[in-house]
């Protein structure tokens, strides 16, 4: 799925760094993959068109292997143009290339006067870390209505087409090569509201310092 990774590579120096927080903003590096972390790609996946620069959101780390999606790589398509259409209630938002492997997923995060622990509550989403969640197609329809009974605003949804999917090893023997550094970080630097992402690889790579991302 991704870039091919060279066994006898040396994997890079676990060093412990400072934690930067921006507001409710932060982001610091971890060693060993986790639901709900970042992977940040790194030099070595310039030129790797799919991935160069690329932040992905990893959504579970279950036995089938991990899944995750690019959450900044706006796609050339409109929702309407998707092979599974969301509901109508979701046209107008913007559509994200979420990875190579064919599955439409978004993600829901709360935000302003809405009851956050009645989403949580309602058990429609699979939570990925406090206050985020992810859906699939199945659950587009329940997200329509949740809307439709102002339990949670349209502008709180990311809509994707794709996602990125890895066999058990096969992640943890990019990350050991070099390809990826690893980030645990808040809810908040997903940043759904915001119409695109293309600066979201230079802010968390800030967040956890340029070193943690060479």
């Amino acid at each position: 799925m991704t870039a091919s990774t060279d066994p006898d590579e040396t994997p890079r120096a676990k060093q412990p760094l400072e934690l930067v927080k921006v507001g409710d903003r932060w982001a610091h590096a971890i060693h060993e993959p986790e639901k709900g972390c970042l992977l940040i790609a790194t030099e070595k996946l310039d030129g790797v068109h799919i991935f160069e620069r690329t932040v992905v959101l990893l959504l579970s780390t279950g036995p089938a292997g991990p899944l995750g999606i690019i959450l900044n790589r706006p796609s050339l398509m409109s929702i309407k143009e998707m092979s599974v259409m969301p509901p109508e209630a979701f046209s107008g938002r913007p559509l994200f290339f979420g990875g190579p492997l064919e599955e439409g997923l978004f993600l829901v995060r709360p935000r302003g006067g809405y009851d956050k622990d009645r989403l949580a509550r309602s058990g429609v989403f699979e939570e990925v870390m406090k206050g985020l969640y992810y859906g699939t197609k199945e659950t587009a329809g329940c997200a329509a209505e949740m809307v439709k009974r102002n339990m949670v605003g349209v502008g709180d949804f990311r809509f994707f087409d794709g996602y990125c999917g890895w066999e058990t090893e096969q992640l943890r023997d990019e990350i050991n090569a070099g390809y990826w550094t690893l980030a645990a970080c808040s809810a908040s630097v997903i940043g759904l509201d915001k119409e695109a992402r293309f600066g979201l690889w230079e802010d968390v790579s800030w967040l956890v310092g340029p070193k943690a991302v060479s």
